[in-house]
């Protein structure tokens, strides 16, 4: 199936803090327990302030590949989107399909919820291990599969905390617009 530009044209790359987007939905890569972590985890249970913990309590975690929707509290978005991306241990374990589970299972949180405007990190791809080129791939394919089957948003920014993440980001939509469009002939 072709992309369709309508689809290329929601997605977006931010380099920078996923904290402060003013977005409908953020998503948070989070741990299996969702009670806060290091890096993106920390930074939205800080930013979003006790209220996000005492609600994450009440969810009793989340398994892998899973998502939970909470309040977005003290952030600049309605809610939280929590899921939980596979541990890297190789390639061999089921990381690429629970990759792509924590995705998808995300965008349909956010379908159900309303949200029109979503924003990701890049999940996996920091303490969990997962090769940011690859993870990214993952991602971007993932968006891109959904959103050709229900292009239901405004806006899904993939939110990366380096440059090295945005670079990665960039070169798999590009890397999926370079073998699909050109054989259909659609142009963005």
């Amino acid at each position: 199936m072709p992309i369709l530009s309508s689809v290329l044209d929601t997605l977006e790359i931010h380099t920078g803090d996923i904290t402060v987007l003013r977005v409908d939905a953020v998503v948070n890569a989070a741990n299996n327990s969702l009670l806060g972590g290091g890096g993106v985890d920390g930074a939205i249970h800080r930013a979003a302030g006790r209220e996000l913990m005492e609600e994450c309590r009440k969810l009793k975690g989340c398994p892998t590949g899973e998502a939970r929707l909470t309040k977005a509290y003290n952030l600049p978005a309605k809610w939280v989107i929590h899921t939980v991306g596979p541990v890297w241990r190789g390639g061999s374990s089921g990381e690429e399909a629970l990759l792509a589970l924590a995705y998808a299972n995300s965008l349909r949180l956010a379908e159900q919820a309303g949200a029109g405007t979503v924003a990701f990190p890049a999940i996996s791809a920091g303490v969990y291990g997962y090769p940011g080129e690859k993870a990214a791939r993952v991602a971007v394919r993932t968006v891109v599969n959904f959103l050709q089957e229900k292009n239901v948003f405004e806006k899904i920014i993939f939110a990366c905390f380096s440059e090295d993440s945005a670079k990665a980001h960039e070169q798999a939509l590009e890397e999926l617009r370079g073998t699909l469009l050109p054989s259909f002939g659609l142009y963005t």
